[in-house]
């Protein structure tokens, strides 16, 4: 949980309350989810996150343990 605040902490700077305008977000999403991340709005948002929620997991694992070799 604490990687996932972190990660948001980041990425959504100035966008923090309404993450679905982040360009860095739409982008980033894009990248990972394809063709059903363009054009999100709050509630497609939220279901994406939702539904994806175990790769999404899996990926901020992997955001951690760059982390902290990138700081070693």
């Amino acid at each position: 949980m604490l990687n996932a605040l972190r990660y948001y902490w980041i990425i959504a700077r100035g966008y923090r309350l309404r993450p679905w305008a982040s360009p860095y977000i739409q982008w980033r999403m894009e990248t990972f989810f394809g063709k059903e991340a363009s054009g999100l709005d709050a509630r497609k948002f939220f279901g994406l996150m939702w539904r994806e929620r175990a790769r999404i997991e899996r990926f901020l694992e992997w955001v951690a343990i760059r982390r902290g070799a990138q700081n070693s």
